[in-house]
């Protein structure tokens, strides 16, 4: 790769919900809390990093307001770091089951989170934690619970777009039929559901995202690799002196033009190699690597 200076903008743009520009780099803030288990930054460290990653192009950060555990919150971080916030900045947050990070651990039946009453309080808590009257997109995860109907959660997020309070509206964790579903219900701006280099059930759905202007964006981009594509990524990495995580993110920049990365981190060097990533040009020799073929 050049050696010139990294920029998110190097992997290019797309209109989030067909009117908010972003670089398909962006920012996943969940482990700057240690969210749900694991390590997490300093305080002072994620600040700096959440600062980093503006001053390196991205225009697209990843939260929710129950990516919290003992007293970190990752929308608490992001209004610290960067508010006011810069006006051509995209922060997207999510509703689900989960209201607040400890509701992780309640029984099933205690995760109230897609009730409409739920749904109101999660919206309203990341309007409140975020510092903002308006949150630009809010996803709807699906499937944390025994798969339940889509379109009363959706609806009332719908209602909450329709009075002010969200700008788009997205779906997370979802089937392809739940799409199709949630397309007749509301206008969907984007889809977050597990893919990467080595979990490619989702094919169909990003391609059908694609064809209808709606952006992808998966969960998980370097997570998940099995011994076989490991080897493979690892090859691949090797001929072209990068990272095996540098190859796994720029294999989904050239998967689809609508994909869109949210890779999150608690060190800058990780930062910067992510946003490094989208100089990375993955060619027909690479992609016959990676696929096997």
């Amino acid at each position: 790769m050049t050696t010139a200076p990294i920029s998110a903008a190097h992997s290019g743009t797309w209109n989030l919900g067909g009117d908010l520009p972003v670089s398909r780099t962006g920012f996943g803030a969940m482990k700057l809390t240690g969210w749900p288990r694991g390590d997490r930054p300093s305080r002072e460290t994620a600040l700096a990093l959440l600062r980093r990653a503006v001053d390196l192009g991205v225009r697209h950060i990843d939260t929710a307001h129950y990516y919290a555990r003992d007293g970190v919150a990752a929308n608490e971080l992001i209004r610290a770091a960067l508010y006011p916030y810069p006006e051509d900045l995209v922060i997207v947050t999510k509703v689900g089951a989960l209201v607040e990070g400890s509701d992780l651990g309640r029984p099933a039946a205690l995760k109230t989170g897609l009730t409409r009453d739920g749904l109101r309080r999660g919206v309203e808590a990341n309007l409140r934690s975020l510092g903002v009257e308006r949150l630009d997109v809010v996803n709807l995860r699906m499937g944390d619970l025994a798969r339940s109907s889509l379109s009363e959660p959706l609806e009332t997020l719908l209602e909450l777009r329709e009075q002010g309070l969200v700008r788009h509206l997205g779906i997370s964790n979802v089937t392809a039929d739940e799409f199709r579903l949630a397309r007749e219900i509301a206008p969907i701006g984007c889809v977050q559901n597990l893919y990467n280099v080595s979990q490619r059930g989702d094919d169909p759905l990003v391609d059908a995202c694609a064809r209808l202007g709606i952006a992808y964006v998966p969960f998980f981009p370097i997570g998940g690799f099995n011994p076989i594509t490991s080897a493979r990524v690892e090859a691949v990495a090797a001929r072209h002196r990068v990272s095996t995580a540098q190859v796994a993110l720029a294999w989904l920049l050239a998967r689809s033009p609508n994909i869109l990365l949210i890779p999150g981190t608690g060190s800058q060097a990780h930062l910067e190699e992510n946003v490094a990533a989208g100089r990375l040009r993955i060619d027909t020799a690479d992609l016959a690597t990676l696929d096997g073929a």
